[in-house]
């Protein structure tokens, strides 16, 4: 018996399609809309809706379950609004979305921008090997050399590391779009965010961050939606920056 390949490849192609398209995030069926409405609709009477920083601490709340989160959001900027501006012209001008990890990218809906999205992690295994650094801030470091985070929204929610090493590239030049950075844990997580505060202050990059140990790569992924969806709002007029 035979197998003809390249049907056998076209079905797996296809499948793969379908699996991606299902699993990417966010409400389409009526019933998961209903969801979504009454779980913002409860937000909103927790946080403010004045400001476009108003609705990052919603996200906030709404990723982590938490109506305290609103508190432990900052940003860097003129004022608050400013980095959700300078994100939301960022996807609406197709700039790249650069994560730290695999986890945060896949976290990234595929609707409502045209943005490339790639993942650091995989890359910089040489220098990784060489320095003993952690690979994240390896990765950082390599695509910083290809230019890769110049005018980019770059996001950070897993590792503490990759906050520091990409803190450490705005030092040196680099200028992201905007960074979103909610590296969680222990060990270096605040201390990593508020360095990064500092140096995107001093350098005039926009930054979303929390403070304290508490954040994820959910949260960082919720918050990069939320800039996307306020530039659907600008594209559909109800929004103006």
């Amino acid at each position: 018996m035979t197998t003809n390949t390249d049907d056998a490849t076209d079905g797996k192609a296809n499948s793969e399609d379908d699996f991606e398209e299902y699993a990417d995030l966010g409400a389409t069926t009526s019933n998961a809309m209903d969801i979504a409405e009454t779980s913002m609709d409860r937000v909103r009477k927790l946080v403010p809706d004045e400001t476009l920083a108003d609705r990052i601490r919603q996200k906030s709340v709404h990723a982590t379950g938490d109506p305290e989160f609103q508190y432990l959001m900052r940003f860097t900027g003129a004022d608050d609004d400013e980095p959700i501006r300078a994100g939301a012209r960022a996807v609406l001008d197709e700039q790249p979305i650069v994560t730290d990890i695999t986890m945060v990218k896949a976290g990234i809906t595929g609707r409502g921008h045209d943005c490339p999205v790639q993942k650091a992690i995989g890359n910089g295994a040489e220098l990784a090997a060489e320095t003993g650094m952690t690979r994240t801030a390896a990765s950082v470091l390599e695509l910083d050399k290809q230019g890769v985070y110049d005018g980019a929204i770059a996001v950070v929610g897993n590792a503490p590391t990759a906050a520091l090493a990409l803190a450490d590239c705005i030092e040196d030049g680099t200028r992201p779009a905007v960074v979103v950075a909610t590296p969680v844990g222990f060990v270096k997580a605040a201390e990593s965010r508020k360095r990064l505060r500092g140096v995107a202050a001093e350098h005039g990059v926009p930054t979303i961050t929390n403070v304290g140990r508490r954040g994820g790569s959910g949260l960082a992924a919720g918050l990069t939606n939320e800039l996307v969806h306020v530039a659907s709002d600008v594209r559909e007029g109800v929004v103006d920056l």
